[in-house]
């Protein structure tokens, strides 16, 4: 074994001292060994943390960064962070898309583009060869596809990067439906392969799955975990569920549309067709959304088919799904733990686990988690699992009391918002994004204003507070260290007064000196505690 291999799996042993790596690696060729090599190596051996667990010692190297390094025998592995904001990049695509498909291509659009009728025809005949769905050449159809290789290039383009990622699990998860794999093309159209994609109806995940639907079909959700979001759960629940509509209509087309909008509208659409069964001939009928559904999707499948007639490059992903594996989890762990012991993003992790909401994966009895990490770092957790939970388990103990009880603590809070409050500093108290509050709430903007309510999933575990009768008494007892009584001045105003009182809020002066309104007669003597006097 070479030496420099050799001194990688003394390290990963974590529970070996520096006397025996030093041994060993000696032992192989004491002579061989360049002076830079024994002083990196040494440099190790001399970070390592000893912590004792129940009586255990149990080591972990951390480097001078101050992050832990768990080594393992595999190859440090080269990640290019341009492929992470390739896939993050994708977030903002998915309005793109689902505008493309609700008022289809401007009516005043001019389409510059090489294609002219008579070859469209012909290829979309040589594609109707290879797949059970109907695809025949319309006008309706060629609009849509001139108008994504024009207007929504950008999109395509960047679709064809992120499949990458993504059509290897779609394709097996399929075949094991026996579904045509050509339904791989539908999660472009419904999420433009975002798999953290909602829509304003509350549909989620990369198959845009309803809450409902979700459930039926088996997909996990609670306020830790949404498995809508999960690309390997939400693709089997999906195939499932296009496999039963296709028992139900015999024909892909209209199991699309069914998918779209529930075989419901399908069906009413048949009856005021007259009874026709052809998507194309009840098209009329359904709804606008659905209308543009399989012409969006038979465009995106003749873009990805003659992508390189119209110039669009394949660009070669760094990391497709399959360079991926799983572990399933044994204890509570946060994406922060996880980062600093295998020396991971989070950011990568968000977007490998995109299921857990609060970035915490739980402990729940009777439920199985997995942890989804690139190939090259599974073998670093699997190996040092022990003590990886151990570590975690300290660093738990360690915080002071509720917050190991997190699992337990409030799932979901009602926020009040104060005066002086802003997104930033609410965002900060609940250990959250400021862009995640704004999807909770629905939020636009930053705005916000007095007395509104915010629902927050907090991520630091939340204790609430024991009354406003404890808050009173601690605002009365700061402030009065001050001063019990405060003389309007002239000019004086609430807001003015609670500035000049640490811990004196408007709503306390209101309180203790039953005021409703806003004006002040200049000489009123104001109490600036709960007290009698």
């Amino acid at each position: 074994m070479n030496p420099k291999n050799l001194i990688a799996v003394c390290t990963a042993m974590l529970s070996v001292t520096s006397f025996v790596c030093a041994q060993q690696t000696d032992a192989v060729n004491p002579a061989s060994q360049d002076s830079t090599t024994s002083q990196a190596n040494n440099k190790v051996l001399a970070n390592v943390a000893p912590i004792k667990i129940d009586g255990q010692l149990v080591a972990l190297t951390k480097s001078e960064s101050g992050t832990y390094q768990l080594q393992d025998l595999e190859e440090a592995r080269k990640y290019d962070s341009l492929w992470l904001k390739e896939l993050y990049s994708n977030a903002d695509l998915f309005s793109d898309m689902l505008l493309e498909i609700q008022n289809g291509p401007e009516q005043d659009s001019i389409f510059v583009v090489d294609l002219p009728t008579d070859t469209l025809k012909a290829r979309l005949a040589r594609m109707d060869e290879k797949t059970p769905f109907k695809v025949t050449y319309n006008a309706s159809l060629e609009s849509v596809i001139k108008s994504f290789l024009t207007r929504r290039r950008d999109l395509m383009q960047r679709m064809m990067t992120a499949s990458q990622f993504y059509f290897p699990l779609f394709e097996q998860e399929l075949d094991n439906q026996n579904i045509p794999l050509e339904i791989k093309y539908l999660a472009i159209v419904e999420s433009a392969l975002n798999p953290k994609a909602r829509s304003r109806v509350g549909a989620k995940g990369l198959w845009q799955f309803m809450y409902a639907t979700g459930k039926m079909y088996g997909l996990d959700v609670s306020s830790y975990v949404d498995e809508r979001h999960d690309p390997i759960m939400a693709t089997k629940a999906a195939s499932k569920y296009l496999s039963k509509l296709y028992d139900i209509f015999g024909d892909w087309d209209l199991a699309l549309a069914a998918y779209n909008s529930g075989p419901g509208n399908v069906n009413k659409a048949i009856r005021r067709s007259g009874g026709y069964e052809n998507y194309w001939n009840i098209r009329p009928f359904l709804p606008r959304e659905t209308a543009g559904y399989l012409p969006a999707f038979l465009a995106t499948m003749y873009i990805f088919e003659y992508a390189e007639e119209h110039g669009l490059q394949y660009k070669k992903a760094d990391r497709p799904y399959f360079d991926t594996d799983t572990v399933h989890v044994k204890n509570l762990i946060t994406f922060d733990q996880i980062s600093k012991l295998v020396n991971i993003s989070t950011e990568e992790l968000e977007m490998l686990n995109p299921a857990y909401k609060l970035n915490i994966i739980p402990k729940v009895e009777g439920k199985n988690y997995a942890l989804r990490l690139p190939t090259t770092k599974i073998g670093q957790f699997v190996s040092n699992e022990e003590e990886i939970y151990a570590f975690v388990k300290k660093e738990l103990d360690s915080l002071e009391k509720p917050l190991p009880n997190m699992v337990t603590a409030q799932d979901q809070i009602r926020y009040r918002v104060k005066s002086g409050d802003y997104l930033g500093k609410i965002a900060e108290r609940y250990g959250v994004g400021v862009s995640q509050i704004k999807r909770w709430n629905g939020m636009r903007s930053n705005d916000l204003r007095v007395g509104q309510r915010l629902t927050i999933f907090p991520r630091k575990p939340y204790v609430a507070s024991t009354s406003t009768s404890s808050t009173s008494k601690s605002n009365s007892s700061t402030a009065s260290n001050a001063s019990k009584v405060h003389t309007v001045q002239s000019g004086d105003s609430l807001w003015t007064i609670s500035k000049k009182y640490p811990g004196v809020s408007i709503e306390n002066l209101r309180e203790w000196n039953g005021i409703s309104g806003n004006n002040l007669k200049p000489g009123t003597k104001l109490k600036l505690c709960n007290c009698s006097s």
